[in-house]
């Protein structure tokens, strides 16, 4: 019995160890694929020692839902297109916090009928770290749910009302004090199904006025809480892999967050709490804006790019919308031949996810040794003699840099303003998806190049071709 034990310890340490490395991997474009199978093997070597574990049951209803979780995973993994990958994200990770508050309620169960759940393990702080996980799995669960809502665009409006805030503070504040009551009063049911039930409330409400454009923040931080929530169980489960599995992606969660947030010199609290997205307007800045838009049309940009020596690239979530990467990449081909040199310049929070336009440009095939991030190649847009943007706003904006009165001032962007030239790829004429107004397109050097993102860029190939 001892040796079959420590067998299972080992495999664990061995799972969580390949988990380590697979998440190292995933830190680069170039050997994040690996990553992720490095990742699987482990998850996999986790999954068949818990099937393993001696006194283990239920083996019928495990093999269902890992039979149909993997199909649906499946499924979904090859339909869902790029540019709804954010959303996926968001589901996945919600399914993920969801499960470790199922976790949770069924090691609370065992408190009020020995026979109903697991044993609690972890001595005097397993309860209320099984208490603590509950809360964060539930909240990260329905929080995601909201957030996947949002970006699928079935919640077209954030929900912002007097007295929210307050109204949040004391849900949460009667949610713990819910969970100390289970703890250290009474382990009544009633007790357990409120607590629950105003944790997963919480999460609702705590997510629906955050807008829109805060969005890579939220699915990083509920990454973060559901990896804490994971950790929190496997602790009070005595599961090592489970333990170190949620630690990492938990702290990995956090710093993640935390650079989100710096690179839009906003702090967590005001993500979360100021409404930013769901509020800001062009409003009174539209009487300030000099200049005019000025339009160009795609045989005239093409000609400016087909003369240029540098030709910097800035995608933004207007790309993933238009599907338009592999038409983008057709085009900076097709300028190096001219030999033009061709590069991408990718803002932290561009799109609606960590990575997303990484991942799609990855997609499209776009070498990663001319993708540059926002400090690597920053200092180059006054040596371009053309920055061409595609879909992206507010990570362009110059007000961020000039004007203190702006919502997004102080918040790091890319200098394409100080490009020689600028051409501007836009559906249409109005604000961003903060609802702040973008001076760069009014500037002397930039022109507007209006239509959809794929269409406009099929134009600029075939006048290239032309050329």
């Amino acid at each position: 019995m001892a040796s079959e034990i420590l067998m299972i310890q080992i495999s664990y340490f061995v799972a969580a160890t390949l988990f380590i490395i697979g998440l190292k991997r995933m830190s680069s474009p170039v050997t994040a694929q690996g990553g992720i199978i490095w990742a699987g093997v482990g998850m996999l070597i986790a999954t068949v020692i818990s099937l393993a574990t001696p006194n283990m049951g239920n083996y019928m209803l495990m093999m269902v839902a890992i039979f149909i979780g993997s199909l649906a995973a499946w499924v979904t993994g090859k339909k869902v297109a790029m540019t709804d990958m954010p959303q996926m994200i968001a589901l996945y990770n919600g399914m993920g916090g969801g499960s470790a508050a199922a976790i949770a309620a069924l090691a609370l169960l065992a408190h009020i009928n020995p026979n109903a759940g697991s044993e609690i393990h972890g001595g005097a702080v397993g309860l209320p770290l099984a208490i603590l996980g509950a809360l964060i799995g539930s909240v990260a669960f329905t929080g995601s749910l909201v957030a996947f809502a949002k970006l699928q665009g079935l919640l077209k409006k954030s929900v912002i009302y007097p007295g929210q805030q307050w109204l949040n503070l004391i849900l949460f504040i009667a949610t713990v004090l819910l969970g100390l009551s289970f703890i250290f009063q009474d382990y009544q049911m009633e007790t357990l199904l409120l607590f629950f039930a105003l944790a997963l409330v919480f999460g609702i409400l705590m997510t629906l006025p955050i807008g829109g454009a805060d969005m890579p923040v939220v699915i990083s931080l509920y990454n973060a809480l559901t990896g804490l929530a994971v950790g929190f169980e496997g602790f009070v489960l005595g599961n090592a892999a489970m333990m170190i599995a949620g630690t990492v992606v938990g702290s990995a969660g956090t710093l993640l967050t935390q650079l989100m947030a710096k690179a839009m010199n906003r702090s967590l609290a005001n993500v979360l709490f100021s409404g930013f997205g769901a509020t800001a307007t062009a409003g009174s800045e539209e009487d300030d804006v000099q200049g005019s838009l000025k339009p160009i049309d795609a045989n005239d940009a093409a000609i400016m790019m087909a003369y240029a020596e540098k030709v910097i690239v800035v995608p933004g979530y207007g790309m993933a919308v238009a599907q338009a990467q592999h038409k983008i990449w057709e085009l900076c081909r097709l300028l190096q031949k001219r030999d033009v040199t061709v590069k991408f310049a990718i803002h932290p929070v561009a799109g609606r996810m960590p990575g997303h336009m990484n991942v799609l440009l990855a997609e499209a095939g776009v070498p990663y040794d001319i993708i540059f991030d926002l400090d690597e190649i920053n200092n180059e847009f006054s040596t371009a003699d053309v920055t061409l943007v595609i879909g992206a706003n507010d990570v362009v904006n110059p007000v961020a840099r000039t004007n203190p009165d702006s919502p997004i001032y102080g918040m790091p962007i890319l200098d394409a303003d100080k490009s020689k030239n600028v051409i501007v790829i836009k559906r249409g004429k109005g604000a961003g998806f903060s609802g702040i107004e973008n001076y760069l397109f009014y500037a002397d050097n930039t022109r507007m190049l209006y239509g959809d993102g794929q269409k406009m860029a099929g134009e600029l190939v075939a006048s290239l071709k032309e050329l």
